[in-house]
């Protein structure tokens, strides 16, 4: 992974983090429930993202690697590492 790409993921959840401190101070400071609502869907939505930036590079990279590698026990561990990942987020 380049350095801009792992640099903008960090920054990311950077923000996610900061977002997610600020919505503590929201309870803290007893805000408007509905506004602390909308700014947990913000952070998931946040979430969400950064995910879909995580998981594409795996496959851009570790799974591409273990495909070009022609090792078919290690093309099997990120096949199933992927099945793995994909039954939990439907719980």
């Amino acid at each position: 992974m380049s350095t801009d790409r792992k640099t903008a993921k960090t920054n990311r959840f950077k923000r996610i983090a900061g977002q997610v401190n600020g919505i503590a101070k929201m309870v803290e400071d007893d805000r408007y429930c509905i506004d602390i609502l909308t700014q947990i869907q913000a952070v998931r939505a946040a979430l969400s993202r950064a995910e879909s930036e995580v998981l594409r590079d795996h496959a851009a990279c570790c799974v591409s690697e273990a495909i070009a590698s022609g090792d078919e026990a290690e093309q099997k561990q990120k096949f199933d590492e992927l099945i793995t990942l994909f039954e939990k987020a439907k719980r």
